[in-house]
């Protein structure tokens, strides 16, 4: 059986909620503290033990590269300057065995249509989708670490799912099906952004999905869907049709960082548990009149 090795990161999105932040410099560059949302999610997919990341761009998204690249003149500054600790950050944003792909998405035509551009990079094996802006905090193994062990156990699609208000189900992609084990459920029904009073669950489809290659087949053959876009949704929807897909209900809590709500959750999170700022943060939290 082949293991999860690549990894696939759609980022040519537009970022809109966060204008003008994001008028020139890609949502998954905001940072949350000091790092950015690209790098915890590839830092995750690395953690898991995935070696090649996969990131579709689009034509304003050169920081991304620019940020996994080495910067020879910022490196030059620091060694001069005997700034170790800075220098080392600078360096070790991936370790050296890991190797970056950046494919051009020429047109923002959705999701399904940004995975089936990686369909080259990624050939024919398992890989996962990450998408940054979902950043998942856990105890233990991160989320994609998590839906790897039921890939390895499975062997089949796996896509992370958290429960949620069916009042917000406008906002997702939503499943149903028999529970197989703790926290795990076989996929027979999987509706992208329904009404509420039409939602099968209760169950949301995040940014974290495990796919099998014959995904590719279904995105070639998947019409414009919701919003006159390729959905990945409708696409895994004609794979559930042949093989087995499974939702797990991850481990752990989400930001949802695409939203200017979650994204300032997580940004208070992360600085009450950062090593250089938590105390003082937390000091200063304390003398706001809320």
């Amino acid at each position: 059986m082949k293991t999860i090795r690549k990894a696939v990161f759609p980022v040519a999105g537009l970022g809109t909620r966060f204008l003008p932040a994001t008028k020139a410099n890609p949502k998954e560059m905001l940072p949350i503290v000091d790092k950015p949302l690209i790098q915890y999610a590839a830092e995750e997919a690395v953690a898991a033990g995935i070696d090649t990341l996969i990131f579709i761009i689009g034509r304003n998204k050169r920081s991304i590269a620019d940020h996994f690249d080495k910067a020879f003149e910022l490196e030059y500054e620091l060694e001069a300057k005997n700034k170790d600790k800075l220098l080392a950050l600078a360096r070790d944003i991936l370790p050296s065995h890991v190797n970056c792909i950046y494919i051009r998405q020429a047109e923002a035509l959705g999701l399904g249509h940004a995975v089936l551009c990686a369909a080259p990079a990624v050939g024919d094996e398992p890989f996962a989708v990450i998408l940054a802006d979902d950043l998942v905090k856990t105890e233990g193994n991160n989320c994609m670490q998590q839906m790897i062990n039921i890939y390895d156990e499975y062997h089949g699609s796996v896509l992370g799912t958290e429960t949620i208000d069916v009042k917000d189900s406008t906002k997702y992609g939503m499943v149903a099906g028999p529970q197989v084990a703790n926290r795990l459920s076989e996929v027979k029904q999987i509706v992208e952004k329904p009404k509420p009073e039409v939602a099968p669950s209760n169950q949301a489809v995040i940014g974290r999905y495990i796919l099998t290659p014959r995904i590719f087949d279904k995105l070639r053959t998947t019409g414009r869907g919701a919003g006159g876009e390729i959905q990945l949704t409708d696409g895994i929807a004609a794979l559930c049709k042949e093989e087995a897909v499974y939702a797990y209900s991850f481990e752990g809590r989400r930001y949802d960082c695409g939203s200017k709500q979650g994204y300032l959750e997580a940004t208070v999170d992360y600085a009450l548990e950062h090593p250089e700022v938590k105390d003082d943060f937390r000091a200063y939290l304390k003398t706001l009149k809320l």
